[in-house]
């Protein structure tokens, strides 16, 4: 019997539909020109998995795929356009934006790429320039 927690989620019109399971390996908040543009708003709230937790259910044949820059791929669905995910090769994880997810159990625990913020957020949780050393970035800290 798995009881890990499983959540379902869907493109925007559906026909794609995908499953992650497990507990993601971080939540928070990237502040990052890149993320900035592809969700079209001042910040984006990500969930980060390790791969094997994604399984896509339904309409695999309707993801696109785009690589702006080698750290991150963004998917989509061909059909309507809405974002799935963003594979990040060299941390080995996929990051699934948390309005796909419904999790009522979101729970941020760090501000990465804040250095680009347009949106100011005072929320005690940390802010990197980049990201944690432990995954990969600099590990410089800025100030809220």
């Amino acid at each position: 019997m798995n009881s890990q927690p499983t959540y379902q989620g869907q493109c925007f019109c559906g026909a794609v539909q995908f499953t992650v399971s497990g507990e993601p390996v971080a939540m928070g908040y990237c502040h990052c020109a890149s993320c900035r543009h592809w969700s079209a708003g001042p910040v984006n709230a990500f969930t980060l998995w390790s791969p094997e937790a994604l399984q896509v259910t339904r309409g695999a044949e309707h993801i696109g795929r785009y690589n702006k820059t080698p750290q991150s791929t963004r998917q989509w669905c061909r059909k309507c356009g809405g974002h799935l995910f963003t594979e990040h090769p060299e941390m080995k994880l996929i990051d699934v934006s948390v309005a796909l997810l419904g999790q009522d159990d979101f729970a941020p625990a760090v501000h990465v790429h804040y250095q680009e913020a347009v949106l100011r957020i005072k929320d005690g949780l940390p802010k990197w320039q980049d990201v944690p050393s432990e995954m990969g970035g600099s590990g410089v800290a800025l100030a809220e």
